[in-house]
């Protein structure tokens, strides 16, 4: 089916304990200041690059520091066969979006975004 779809942010995934210390840091490498999110406050994000790229840092409940990156699509199943197709796995389904792992078992996020949102300016179209 066709849509879009793109590789738009890194996530800097730290424990609870590990949170304002490693936001702070990554607000002063940037020198922007990470919003935190009203409709899910464990993250702090902003855009770069004229909202071409973004950064979000993760609290998390349980787990351990890493970083992974999210793709953002119009078609949230379409771009989940499409990355099945080569090579991934859905690992769960949280809120509206779906962590998957690549053939290596990194893991990585695929976030449906509204519609309208990308376009052959922003994204890759996939047909």
């Amino acid at each position: 089916m066709p849509h879009y779809s793109r590789l738009y942010r890194v996530v800097v995934d730290v424990p609870e304990a590990d949170h304002d210390e490693e936001l702070a840091f990554w607000q002063g490498a940037i020198g922007k200041p990470l919003d935190q999110s009203k409709r899910h406050p464990e993250y702090h994000g902003t855009a770069l690059a004229d909202d071409a790229w973004g950064i979000l840092v993760q609290k998390l409940g349980e787990g351990t520091n890493r970083v992974h990156l999210d793709i953002h699509t119009d078609d949230l199943e379409a771009e989940v066969a499409r990355l099945k197709g080569l090579g991934a796995e859905e690992v769960q389904r949280i809120n509206r979006w779906c962590v998957m792992r690549d053939p290596a078992g990194m893991v990585f996020c695929v976030i449906p975004d509204p519609p309208g949102t990308l376009n052959d300016r922003n994204a890759r179209r996939w047909d």
